[in-house]
């Protein structure tokens, strides 16, 4: 059995950034509590737990003399200004992709201008996104919800950073459909997203299972094996290497992997080691 690795995966910019500016506040010798998980991945947040990064739910839990981080999904300005005035420091590890959807609702709903963010409206990114345009802002999943917006007044229309293309073009074209206003778009989703959904979309036509490795609540992760499953079937989200079955694998020649923008390469060197193990065990039994 192969195990073939797509060809972009694994830590995004935005996310390796986030870990290396926390490891850094780590070797200053500072307390570093992250105002949520940092990113949505339990085993690098254990990891990081290990070396003294505690996770906070609210800023009231912040301390005077200890570092606040902000993760890399965002917050609103209100939560940002509250950790300023109660840490001694904060750190803002917000990925430069999520800053940008951000001042684009900001600067839109300051000319009164209606902002159309497709995403899920429950997640942290976009939570934080709305309190830049908290009167002007419509979070909606897909083209399906447009019918049910008020009148548009030249809106504009941007993108959680993680969602499908095509779920982005098809509302985008749904909102120009409904208003008569000149309609701004902006293809806010991370290019990282895009080539990691790419690589795993060229990959799977050539595998007879996947696996992308990945946290449950990551929206990226999640997205992959949406992409994953369009060309092969048998494509399964795992957080770590103990959650692969087996039996899942016997008869398969080829097995492709791929890995969410916040996993780590030590848990993806875990996952292709256990794959080629598996591997080498079906050959033996076969002979």
């Amino acid at each position: 059995m192969k195990v073939l690795l797509a060809d972009e995966f694994g830590f995004c910019f935005g996310v390796e950034r986030a870990v290396d500016m926390v490891e850094d506040s780590l070797e200053k010798n500072e307390t570093v509590r992250s105002l949520g998980p940092l990113i949505h991945n339990n085993e690098e947040m254990n990891r990081l737990g290990e070396h003294g990064v505690t996770t906070i739910d609210t800023p009231v839990q912040i301390k005077r003399g200890e570092t606040a981080v902000i993760r890399a999904h965002g917050v609103t300005p209100e939560v940002q200004e509250e950790l300023e005035e109660k840490a001694s420091k904060v750190v803002d590890a917000t990925c430069p992709f999520v800053t940008r959807v951000q001042r684009l609702a900001s600067r839109a709903a300051e000319k009164d201008r209606h902002v159309i963010v497709v995403g899920n409206p429950d997640h942290p990114e976009m939570i934080g996104v709305r309190g830049y345009a908290p009167e002007n802002a419509f979070i909606i999943n897909d083209a399906a919800e447009v019918a049910g917006l008020p009148r548009l007044n030249n809106p504009l229309v941007v993108s959680q950073t993680t969602i499908k293309l095509k779920t982005f073009l098809e509302t985008a074209e749904a909102v120009k459909a409904k208003t008569d206003d000149e309609v701004e778009i902006v293809n806010t989703i991370c290019s990282a997203t895009r080539d990691r959904q790419d690589a795993a979309r060229a990959l799977a036509g050539e595998v007879d299972a996947f696996y992308v490795i990945g946290g449950e609540h990551s929206s990226n992760s999640r997205k992959l094996v949406a992409v994953c499953k369009e060309t092969c079937e048998k494509s399964f989200l795992i957080q770590t290497e103990e959650e692969i079955n087996a039996d899942d694998l016997v008869g398969v020649e080829n097995v492709g992997v791929t890995a969410g923008a916040s996993t780590p390469k030590w848990l993806i060197d875990k996952v292709v080691a256990r794959l080629e193990e598996i591997g080498k065990s079906n050959e033996i039994a076969l002979n």
